[in-house]
């Protein structure tokens, strides 16, 4: 199988339970709830995205068979310990799949991705990160960290504790009224201690 990548770069992990941690982002390119089309946008199953998953054209984006692409996050990383894969989208477990896994493993990657749930993880992952959205069916009821972006009409939080995470966090959501998002976060936390409070470091940091 080929992978059509949007883009991988090497940062800062910039949200969640693992922020600050140094990693290679691998983009998958692709989504199952929203085109990535600004003209679809106001009917789509996820309408707040802000990331760019259309197409290969992003840094070092193509088509990739696993092993090259394995290579290719490997030289990204360059020397070091603690190797960190994080893999994204869109909607990275469309693509995503044994084979990839298994490359980046035996190149010494920790495994780590980001996902609406709305997809069956599959195994072998070091970290999943599920991140559901208001009238999605998720199927990834379990993982490392639940990351609730806020607010979403039609999502209840407290319904999700039910689901088994060991992090479970609420991140403003970002656009014109991130103020208000970032106030209403800070509200719940503050009245939900179970929560804890993501913020995107990497957008206040200026990192990719």
């Amino acid at each position: 199988m080929s992978y059509a990548v949007k883009e991988i770069f090497l940062t800062l992990q910039g949200e969640g339970a693992q922020v600050g941690r140094r990693a290679v982002f691998l983009r998958l390119s692709g989504c199952n709830l929203w085109s990535g089309r600004e003209a679809d946008r106001a009917t789509a199953d996820c309408n707040f995205c802000d990331t760019d998953f259309v197409g290969m054209d992003g840094a070092n984006g193509g088509r990739f068979e696993a092993a090259d692409l394995a290579l290719k996050v490997e030289d990204l990383w360059g020397k070091g310990e603690r190797r960190l894969v994080v893999i994204t989208g869109g909607e990275p477990l469309l693509q995503l799949d044994a084979a990839l896994i298994d490359a980046l493993h035996a190149r010494g990657f920790e495994i780590a991705v980001e996902t609406n749930g709305t997809c069956p993880a599959p195994a072998g992952l070091d970290w999943v990160c599920v991140s559901p959205k208001a009238g999605t069916s998720v199927v990834q009821r379990s993982g490392n960290e639940l990351k609730v972006v806020w607010p979403q009409a039609g999502l209840d939080p407290e319904a999700l504790l039910a689901w088994e995470f060991d992090h479970f966090l609420i991140q403003p959501m970002d656009g014109a009224d991130s103020a208000a998002a970032t106030a209403a976060a800070i509200g719940y936390v503050m009245a939900n201690p179970r929560w804890r409070l993501s913020l995107q470091t990497h957008k206040i940091l200026g990192l990719d």
